[in-house]
Order: C-alpha cells, then structure tokens, then sequence
C-alpha cells in the first residue's frame, strides 16, 4: 500500500452525485411576458413569487403568483395598494396567508409597507404614519423574521436612515431612534436601493449610495455601519460601481459587483457578517446568485441576452462552478435546502412558463459515506487521511472559505494522510478530480 503524507493546513468536503435540473412551471398569468422579480419560499409547498415586465417595454406590474403544492399549480393576483402607479419594492411572505410589500412612489418616494392575512386577496397599509416625507421617505424594503418579528427602512429623513421594528406582526412599529449603536448618522448624498438587501437569522443587512452597510443582528433594534470594497451599490452616485450582497448564515456572505469598471465583476468574501471582506476575484459567471441557507452552496442563473444565459452551482463559496444548463433563460433564484428551490422565467401564456422548479440534490455529503472514498476524521485536529478502494490518482484543489485556492496538486496512491496543524481552526474545502468523479468535501478543523 502507498501512502502519500503531506503538510499543509486543512481542508473541508462535500459530494454531489445525481444530475441536476430544471423544470419548467406555469405561473398562471393572464397577461404574456411576466417575468419574476423575486421568490419567497416559506416550505416545501408553498411559495410566493412577485412579478415584473418582461417585455422591455416597462410596465408597472402589482402581481404575484402563489403556491400551495410545490408548484404543480401556481395562482395569481393582484396586489390592490389603491395606487396602481406605486412601485413594489419586495414581497416577504412568511405563510400561506401572510405577506408584506414595500411600495413607493417613483416620483416623490411617498409609499409604505402593506400586509396581507387572506393570500393576496386584500392588502391592508400598516405604519401609516411612516415614509410620509416627500422627496426623503422612499421605503426601500420590508422584512420579517416570523409572524410577529419584522423591520421595514427607507431613505435618511435628516440625518438618519427611517428605520422602524414591529414585534406584533405590524399592527405597531417603533421607530428607530439615531446613536451611534441603534441608527448611525448617514453620509451626505447617502441612500438606500430598493430591495437591495440581504438577511440570514435574527441578522439583516442593506446597502447604500456610499458603498456603506448596515448591518442587525437583533431583528433591527440596533444597527451597526459597515464599509465595502465598493463606493456605491446602485451607480447612483458612483456610476462605476455596482453590487449585489448575499448571506448564507450571520457569517459567511459575499459582493458580486463592479468596482472599476462597469463591465468586470468581482467576488468579495466575508466569514465575519461583513465586517472584513477579502480581496476581491474576478467573476465571469451568471448573476444572478443565491446561497442554500447555511451551507457554501450557490447557484447562479441569467437572462441576459448579452452576458449570456443558463445555469450553474458552487460547493465552495463561488470559488469553482459546474454548470446546470446552457442557452436558457433563468430569473432570480431561491433556494429554502438543497433539493427545494426555483427560479425566475417569463410566461409564455397563462399554461405555459413563467417559473422554473429546481430538480436534484445539492447537498453536501461526507466522503466517508460513499463507496469510493473514506475521509477521517473529522472534526480534525491533526492529520486528516483520504483512502480509496476504487482512486489510485487524483487531482485536488483545496480552497479556504473565501473561495482562496490554497493547493492544486496530483496525489497517487490508496491512501494520502496530510497534516493540518499549521491551519488555523475553521472551514476547508476539497475538491478532488479523477476520470471517473469530481467530489467536494468539507471538514471542520478544530
């Protein structure tokens, strides 16, 4: 028997074994061309989905789509504001009678949050009192974090952004008040962007015309200020600059924008809720992203007619992609666990198109699970071992969370020990390549 030792710091695995797909749904609207602009997924069954203007010619839309059966029939609805000229902002569902929008007035701003507790059928405003500043109050988005816990923010009105927390399912909101650990002071030409945002937990983050990041981890009672790699996540007043956040847990999150150049994209990591980011790494991939909640797993998807459209997921942070699909058009993605997730399409008719169901597994799976290798042990301290029956060679790209590729080497033999005492404790990635399998893995290092 071989064996092959090697000092180098630690590594973490995952495997995915079964294709992965597609599958076309109908959204169930009248009207063709209705695209996604975003998709809550409250289980297994039920999901709401906002809808949008496909068709370029930009018409507002007040609709949705519901769920109760996984998405083997999908019904509309209109989201009645009284105003049809508002703009929705976001929908954030939490059952299958339960929802919020933010809205707002592209002229002046003026707009709120409404809640509806019979599936869309009626939309009732809440916090009428709020968002009521002409010119300042634009409600930038609306989220809860159960049936009773939420927060809905906009634009500075004077020195603060309007940030308000509800603890009884809207039917009261408290404002937020400005210090230096509840509502820091915004920067002059400082404002937010409509559903630009991110939440993982009792955490929540948004984004700003500065490049700035507010950040809760108490379902928005306090706020703590952030800096980006970027100087704006809109363009709006750095035109260069664009970004998109993502959270997967309270932790570890990601930027995908531009920073010099309008047309190159980077990935920027965090492992500490966006108090540091890495350095960022060129990205040449769809993006549209979204994380399975509490796991390094991504998908990507596009509709874009010049960067390209189809499919892919990452195992590790965004660092390598195996592509889904090719030459089809995907909108926004969701994903509530490996296996259950959609996204966006446009509808063709009101049977045909609209959404796509995901289909397959993305879970990760520790190698000791299958046939071909054993990994052990892990939690590592030391020495982790990688043996196989059936591998007498392989290649393996080892990358930390950050998506930072630390090895790419060649091992041969049945068994390969390699010491991880140099590596600091946390979360390693490998990725091993041979003719016949390509596996991600993760180990814990403590």
């Amino acid at each position: 028997m071989k064996k092959t030792l090697l000092s180098i710091t630690l590594f973490c695995f995952a495997l995915i074994s079964s294709a992965q797909s597609w599958v076309s749904q109908a959204t169930g609207f009248t009207n063709p061309a209705r695209d996604i602009q975003g998709i809550q997924i409250v289980d297994a069954n039920t999901v709401w989905a906002l809808a949008g203007d496909g068709s370029g010619v930009g018409t507002n839309v007040q609709e949705f789509t519901r769920t109760l059966d996984g998405g083997a029939t999908w019904i509309p609805g209109t989201i009645n504001l009284g105003d049809n000229t508002l703009k929705i902002g976001n929908l954030c569902a939490i059952s299958a009678t339960t929802a919020w929008v933010s809205a707002f007035d592209n002229t002046n701003g003026l707009g709120g949050v409404w809640k509806t507790t019979d599936g869309g059928q009626t939309w009732v405003a809440q916090n009428t009192t709020a968002f009521t500043t002409a010119g300042s109050s634009w409600c930038d988005g609306v989220h809860f974090f159960d049936e009773n816990n939420g927060l809905a923010y906009g634009d500075p009105v004077g020195s603060n952004f309007e940030i308000y927390t509800t603890s009884d399912g809207g039917a009261t909101w408290t404002a937020v008040p400005a210090g230096t650990t509840t509502n820091p002071n915004a920067l002059t030409n400082e404002w937010g962007y409509a559903g630009s945002f991110a939440y993982a937990g009792n955490s929540f983050w948004f984004t700003t015309s500065k490049g700035k990041i507010y950040r809760t981890t108490d379902m928005g009672l306090h706020w703590t200020k952030l800096n980006s790699p970027l100087s704006d996540f809109g363009g709006g007043v750095t035109t260069t600059n664009f970004g998109t956040l993502y959270f997967s847990d309270n932790n570890t999150g990601m930027i995908l924008g531009t920073k010099d150049t309008a047309s190159t994209f980077k990935i920027y990591t965090t492992t500490n809720g966006g108090t540091n980011w890495a350095t960022g790494v060129v990205y040449s991939g769809f993006l549209n992203l979204c994380y399975i909640p509490n796991t390094t797993t991504l998908i990507s998807t596009s509709d874009s007619t010049t960067l390209g459209t189809g499919s892919a997921y990452s195992m590790d942070n965004g660092a390598t992609w195996t592509p889904i699909d090719a030459d089809i058009a995907h909108g926004v993605p969701a994903f509530l666990n490996p296996t259950t997730g959609w996204c966006g399409g446009i509808n063709q008719s009101a049977t045909t198109d609209g959404i796509f169901k995901f289909n397959g597994n993305l879970a990760n799976q520790m190698f000791e699970k299958t046939d071909g290798f054993k990994v052990y042990p892990n939690p590592a301290h030391q020495f982790v071992t990688i043996s196989s029956k059936e591998v007498d060679s392989f290649q393996l790209t080892v990358t930390d969370i950050t998506g930072k590729v630390l090895l790419n080497n060649s091992f041969t033999g049945v068994e390969n020990s390699i010491d991880t005492s140099n590596f600091m404790d946390g979360i390693y990635f490998f990725t091993m390549r041979s003719d016949s399998k390509t596996q991600t893995i993760k180990i814990v290092k403590n």
